[in-house]
C-alpha cells in the first residue's frame, strides 16, 4: 500500500522546501510584480497565464528550484483536490503550500490520495517506479496525524477493492480485518460452518457453493456506554450471478462487489484513529456467489434470520440478502446510528453515474447533515426516496417477499425497500448504494476502487460523536 506518511513529512520541513504559490488570472500580475527581473522574464517566455491546473517552475540564480506557481481553478467548477494533481507531475523533492490556496485540508488530502498506486503485483523494479518522490510539508495548524489516518484509510479501502478475488475471498477479507482489529485493539469473532447456516441463513445461502466458505465477520470497538454505531458492508467478495450468471463484460469488474465491506472498513478505521466517542460494532458478511452444484437456485424460498421467507427471483440480486441477516442482528441492539453500504446496484449508476452515491433514510435532519458533510469533505452523496408503493414489486404468491423486484424500474430504489424490512429499531438508519470504482482518473482519485462516502461519513460522525 502506499505510505502516506511517507509524503506528508512534518510542517517544520516547511521551511526548506520548495513553495508552492497559488494564483489565478486576476492576481497573476500582482504576485509576479514582487519577482525579480529575470523571474519576470522567465513567467513572460513561458507564456504562463495562470490556467487552471498549470504549473510554473521558477529557478534561483543557482539553477536550483526557487518556487512553483500553480493556475487555480475558482468557481463552481472548482475541485479542493485539484492541486494535488501537482505530486506526480512536479520535480522530485519537498514542496510546501505556500500562499494562495484555500481549504489547506482538502488541498494536501487531494496531494496523499492523488499519489495513491495499487502496486501488489508489480516487479520492485515497476513498483519503484511509481514513487515520483514528490513529498509535501503538513500545512501550519493542520493535524498531520489526522490527514494521515484519513488517508490511510483510504488506502486502505482502495487495496482490498483492487486486490482480485484469487487474493481477495472471504478467508483474505476476514484476515485483513483482523489485522485492522489489532491496529485498534478491537475484538473480533466469526461465524461459520453449521452456526451459520442455522443462525444466518441467507447469508449460508449466497456463499455455500464457493470453495472459500461463507462468513459472518462481526468487530467491536469502545466504551460500553457511548452511543451505538453499527456498520453494515457487503462483502460479496466475487459475484458470478450465481445460476442467473452475469456475462462477461458484467463480472469484470466483480471484484470489486466487495467494495461496501471495505467502505465501512476504511470508515472503521478513520473512527477508531479519532478515538470517537462511540461504541462500534462492524458487521460484514463474506462471500462468494459462485456456481456449482450446490448453489442456490431460482424460485428456492428460505427463511431469514428475521423470520421473513424471501423467494429467489434472482440469484443475482445477492446482495440484499447477505446484508438482511447482518442488518437483523444489528438492528437487534437497536443502535443509535445504522449505516450499511454496498455496491448494490447498477441502477444507482444509471440514475446517478459513478461519482454520486445514493443514500436513503427516513430521517430529514441526517439527509441534510450528510448531503452538508458529504460536500464539504469532498465526498459527495444524494438522497433518493423510499418510495413506498414500489414494495409492490417485491410481492410473491408463495413466499412473504421476493428478492427482485418486477418489472425492472427504480432497481435502485427497490433493493433499498427491500433493506430497509430489516430494520425496525434503530434510531437513525441510512443506506448507500456505492459504486466503489472510479471508472476515469480524476485529481485525488485514481483509476479503481474506491471507498465512496466513507470520509463524509466519518465528517459526520465526528461532529455528532467528537472525541473528548
Amino acid at each position: 500500500m502506499t505510505s502516506a506518511k511517507s509524503i506528508l513529512l512534518s510542517a517544520s520541513k516547511a521551511a526548506s522546501a520548495v513553495p508552492v504559490h497559488a494564483v489565478t488570472p486576476d492576481t497573476l500580475d500582482a504576485f509576479v510584480k514582487r519577482l525579480s527581473g529575470v523571474q519576470k522574464s522567465w513567467v513572460e517566455a513561458n507564456g504562463f497565464k495562470a490556467k487552471p491546473n498549470r504549473h510554473l517552475c521558477i529557478a534561483d540564480k543557482t539553477g536550483g528550484l526557487e518556487m512553483v506557481l500553480y493556475g487555480a481553478r475558482t468557481g463552481e467548477t472548482a475541485d479542493p483536490f485539484e492541486p494535488g494533481t501537482l505530486s506526480t507531475k512536479l520535480p522530485a523533492g519537498d514542496y510546501c503550500l505556500a500562499s494562495g490556496f484555500s481549504n489547506l485540508d482538502l488541498v494536501a488530502l487531494g496531494w496523499l490520495l492523488h499519489s495513491y498506486r495499487f502496486t501488489r503485483y508489480l516487479s520492485a523494479t515497476e513498483a519503484s517506479g511509481t514513487d515520483k518522490g514528490v513529498r509535501l510539508a503538513c500545512p501550519q495548524n493542520l493535524d498531520r496525524a489526522s490527514l494521515l489516518a484519513r488517508a490511510d484509510a483510504v488506502m486502505l479501502g482502495r487495496d482490498l477493492i483492487n486486490t482480485p478475488a484469487e487474493d481477495m475471498g472471504p478467508s483474505q477479507l476476514e484476515a485483513e480485518m483482523r489485522v485492522v482489529a489489532r491496529r485498534f485493539k478491537a475484538t473480533m469473532t466469526v461465524t461459520r460452518g453449521t452456526v451459520l447456516e442455522k443462525k444466518f441463513p441467507l447469508i449460508h445461502m449466497v456463499g455455500r457453493a464457493a470453495d472459500d466458505a461463507p462468513r459472518l465477520l462481526d468487530l467491536r470497538w469502545g466504551g460500553q456506554r457511548a452511543p451505538k454505531v453499527t456498520l453494515v458492508g457487503k462483502g460479496v467478495c466475487f459475484d458470478t450471478g450465481g445460476l442467473d450468471l452475469k456475462p462477461a463484460s458484467g463480472m469484470a469488474l466483480m471484484k470489486k462487489d466487495m467494495g461496501g465491506a471495505a467502505a465501512v472498513l476504511s470508515l472503521a478505521s478513520m473512527i477508531m484513529a479519532a478515538q470517537l466517542k462511540v461504541r462500534l460494532r462492524v458487521l460484514i458478511p463474506a462471500v462468494e456467489n459462485a456456481v456449482a452444484g450446490n448453489a442456490f437456485r431460482p424460485g428456492d424460498v428460505l427463511t431469514s434470520r428475521k423470520g421473513l421467507s424471501v423467494e429467489i427471483g434472482n440469484t443475482d440480486a445477492e446482495g440484499r440478502l447477505v446484508l438482511a441477516d447482518a442488518l437483523d442482528l444489528a438492528d437487534a441492539e437497536r443502535p443509535d446510528m445504522l449505516i450499511d453500504m454496498a455496491t448494490l446496484t447498477g441502477a444507482a449508476r444509471v440514475a446517478l453515474g459513478p461519482d454520486l452515491p445514493p443514500f436513503y433514510t427516513d430521517d430529514d435532519e441526517l439527509a441534510d447533515h450528510l448531503v452538508r458533510h458529504s460536500m464539504a469533505s469532498n465526498d459527495p452523496v444524494w438522497r433518493l426516496p423510499y418510495w413506498q408503493r414500489y414494495n409492490d414489486l417485491f410481492s410473491s404468491k408463495i413466499a412473504d417477499i421476493n428478492n427482485s423486484g418486477s418489472g425492472g424500474f427504480a432497481g435502485s430504489v427497490t433493493a433499498a425497500l427491500f433493506l430497509k424490512r430489516f430494520v425496525e429499531k434503530a434510531h437513525a438508519y441510512v443506506h448507500l448504494d456505492i459504486y466503489g470504482w472510479v471508472p476515469v482518473a480524476r485529481a485525488g482519485r485514481p483509476k479503481g476502487g474506491e471507498p465512496q462516502a466513507a470520509r463524509a461519513l466519518f465528517s459526520l460522525l465526528s461532529e455528532r460523536y467528537p472525541a473528548a
